[in-house]
C-alpha cells in the first residue's frame, strides 16, 4: 500500500494533529515555550554568579564579563541560520539538537575546572539559545490562525518574560547555598522536560509542512562567516571604546563595518541567502526591523542601566533594588497576555507605537528621580515602562509580517529576532560608554553623579521615541495582500 492509502506519515503535522485533537497547537506552543524559558534563564541567571566566578578562578571583571558577552554574541549569530536548520532537519530534530546542546553546555560548564572551558560552554549555550528564541515565532505564525496569533504570542511572552524576572532570585539562593556551579545545572530539568515534550508533540516536518530538505538545502557559509566577523568586530569595538587608546576600537569597528558591507553585497547576490534582503522591500517589515533594532538597544540598555542607577546613584542595597523592581516585572507578565489578545483586534503597529511611547515616557520620568523621590514613585515610573514593553512584545513580529509571502515567514521571523538581539548587544555597550563619558564630564564640571545618570536616561528615552516614529510607519499599505 502507498503512504496516501495508509494515512499520514508518523510524526507528520497531520498525524500529530489527528492524534492529539483540537488543542494540539497549544501543546506545541507549550513545548517550544519551555525550551525558550530554559534559554532565557541560562542567559540571565549566570549574572548573579559572576563575583563567585571571579573569586574561584582569580580573574578580573574584564575577563569575567565574557560569560555574559560571549553568550549574547553567540545567541545573536545563531539566529540567522535557524531557518536553514529548520528546512534542512525539520522542527523536531532542530529543536531537540538545540535543547541538547543547551543542556550539555550547562552540565559541562558546571563541571569545568578551568575558566576557558566555562567560557566555551557559555558560547555553546548561546548558540543553542539563539535557535530556541526564533523557533516559537515561526511555530505561532504557522500553526495558529490570524485571529489567534496575538493571543498565542501573549501567552508565549508571559512565560519568557517571567523567567528572567524570577531567575536571578533563584540564582542568588543557589549561589549562596551551593556555589556558582549550581547555576549551570539549573537548566537541566527544564531541558529534560522540553526534550520529552518535543518527541511527543513537535512534527518532524520543515516549515510549510513538507519533509526536511536533506542535502538539497545548502547553508550560506560565506554569509555566516561575514556576519560573524561583522557582529564580533562591531560589538568588541564598542567594548574597546572604554580604552585609553582608541586604536583597538577603531580597528575592530572598521573591520566590522567592512565585513557588514561585504555581507550586504554577498546576500544581495547569492541565490539562497542567509538573510533575504528582498524582505526589506516591504515597508512594514523594513520599519519593523528598524523598530526591533532600536527597541533592542533601549530595552537591553535600560535593563543594565536601571539596577546600576538604583545601587550606585541612589545607594539602594541589591536586595532592596531587586524588590523595588519586582512589581514592574509582575505587571509586565500580566500585561503581555492582555496585549496579545488586543493584537488580534487592534492593528499591531498601533500597539507597538503606544508601547514604545510609554517606554520613552518611563525613561524620561526616571531622569527626574533624585534621592528625595519616594520609593513608590520610582516603582510607578518603572511600571509605566513595563506596561509599554508588554504592548510591544506580542505585536512587533505580527506587525512586520503583512504583505510577505508565507514562504518568507521563517526568514522574516528570524531576521526580526536577530535585529532585536543585535540592537540589545549594541545597546548595552552604548549605554555603558555614554554613562562613563557623562560621569567623567560631570565630575570635571563639579556636577552631581545623579546628573550623569539623568543624561543617560534621556538618551534611552530618545532611542525609544525614535523607534516610535518607525512603528507608526509599520502600517501595511492598503494594497498589501497575502498577510500570513
Amino acid at each position: 500500500m502507498t503512504r496516501a492509502q495508509d494515512g499520514p506519515a508518523p510524526g507528520s503535522l497531520a498525524a500529530l494533529a489527528a492524534q492529539h485533537g483540537e488543542r494540539y497547537r497549544w501543546r506545541v506552543l507549550m513545548t517550544v515555550m519551555i525550551g525558550s524559558i530554559a534559554a532565557v534563564m541560562s542567559s540571565t541567571i549566570v549574572n548573579v554568579a559572576v563575583p563567585d566566578l571571579m573569586r574561584h578562578f582569580a580573574i578580573g571583571q574584564e575577563r569575567a564579563q565574557w560569560v555574559a558577552a560571549g553568550f549574547m554574541a553567540a545567541m545573536t549569530l545563531s539566529m540567522l541560520p535557524t531557518p536553514w536548520l529548520l528546512a534542512r532537519y525539520g522542527y523536531r530534530h532542530t529543536y531537540v539538537g538545540a535543547v541538547s546542546l543547551l543542556m550539555a553546555g550547562g552540565v559541562a560548564g558546571g563541571l569545568a575546572q578551568h575558566y576557558p572551558l566555562v567560557l566555551a560552554m557559555r558560547v555553546a549555550e548561546g548558540l543553542a539559545a539563539g535557535v530556541l528564541q526564533v523557533i516559537p515565532s515561526i511555530i505561532i505564525l504557522r500553526a495558529f490562525d490570524e485571529g489567534e496569533r496575538g493571543r498565542a504570542m501573549g501567552i508565549f511572552g508571559f512565560g519568557v518574560v517571567l523567567a528572567p524576572a524570577v531567575g536571578p532570585s533563584f540564582g542568588g539562593v543557589l549561589v549562596e547555598h551551593f556555589g556558582w556551579r549550581s547555576i549551570f545545572f539549573f537548566v537541566v530539568p527544564f531541558a529534560l522536560c522540553a526534550l520529552w515534550l518535543a518527541r511527543r508533540y513537535l512534527p518532524v516536518s520543515a516549515p510549510g509542512g513538507g519533509a526536511p530538505g536533506g542535502r538539497s538545502e545548502t547553508l550560506d557559509a560565506p554569509g555566516l562567516a561575514l556576519a560573524t566577523v561583522a557582529v564580533l568586530g562591531l560589538l568588541n569595538g564598542l567594548v574597546h571604546l572604554h580604552d585609553a587608546s582608541l586604536f583597538s576600537a577603531a580597528a575592530l569597528l572598521g573591520t566590522g563595518a567592512v565585513a557588514l558591507a561585504l555581507f550586504v553585497w554577498h546576500e544581495s547576490r547569492t541565490p539562497k541567502p542567509l538573510l533575504n534582503l528582498r524582505l526589506f522591500r516591504s515597508r512594514p517589515f523594513a520599519m519593523g526591523g528598524v523598530v526591533a533594532f532600536i527597541y533592542g538597544m533601549g530595552l537591553f540598555g535600560s535593563t543594565y542601566l536601571v539596577p546600576v542607577f538604583m545601587q550606585s546613584a541612589l545607594h539602594f542595597p541589591p536586595s532592596q533594588a531587586g524588590a523595588a523592581l519586582m512589581p514592574a516585572g509582575l505587571v509586565l507578565a500580566l500585561t503581555i497576555p492582555v496585549a496579545g489578545r488586543l493584537a488580534d483586534r487592534v492593528p499591531p503597529h498601533a500597539l507597538v507605537a503606544a508601547g514604545l511611547a510609554l517606554l520613552a515616557l518611563s525613561f524620561a520620568l526616571m531622569a527626574t528621580v533624585n534621592p528625595a523621590t519616594r520609593l513608590w514613585v520610582l516603582m510607578l515610573w518603572a511600571v509605566v515602562g513595563r506596561i509599554g514593553l508588554g504592548f510591544v512584545l506580542p505585536s512587533l513580529t505580527l506587525g512586520a509580517m503583512p504583505g510577505l509571502d508565507a514562504t518568507a515567514v521563517p526568514q522574516a521571523a528570524g531576521a526580526i529576532s536577530f535585529l532585536r538581539q543585535l540592537g540589545g548587544a549594541a545597546g548595552v555597550s552604548l549605554v555603558g560608554i555614554f554613562l562613563e563619558w557623562r560621569l567623567r564630564l560631570r565630575a570635571a564640571a563639579g556636577s552631581a553623579e545623579l546628573s550623569a545618570y539623568a543624561d543617560t536616561f534621556w538618551l534611552v528615552a530618545a532611542l525609544s521615541a525614535l523607534a516610535t516614529l518607525a512603528a507608526l510607519r509599520m502600517r501595511a499599505p492598503q494594497c498589501a495582500t497575502g498577510a500570513p
